[in-house]
């Protein structure tokens, strides 16, 4: 399944998450901090959607209410909603 994102309150502005099953096969996310998140989308490639959620959920950025990889959180749980 291929996942698109558009996420609120970061300074990324795309989400591109490829699921295969159970399982996130890749992640791509345009603008935010590169180095970042491309690490991150290396750290989750491979893992488990329900690991990456309770791993990430609720990370906040300075004193932002989310963050990068809370958003990606909220990606996954909407994409296992429209399952």
């Amino acid at each position: 399944m291929q996942i698109t994102y558009r996420p609120k309150g970061t300074c990324s502005r795309l989400m591109e998450i490829e699921t295969d099953g159970n399982t996130v096969k890749s992640l791509k996310v345009l603008g935010g901090c590169d180095g970042n998140l491309k690490g991150i989308a290396k750290l989750v490639e491979g893992m488990e959607i329900d690991e990456v959620i309770s791993r990430l959920e609720g990370v906040r950025c300075g004193s932002k209410s989310t963050s990068c990889p809370d958003q990606i959180a909220k990606a996954l749980k909407m994409a296992k909603e429209q399952a």
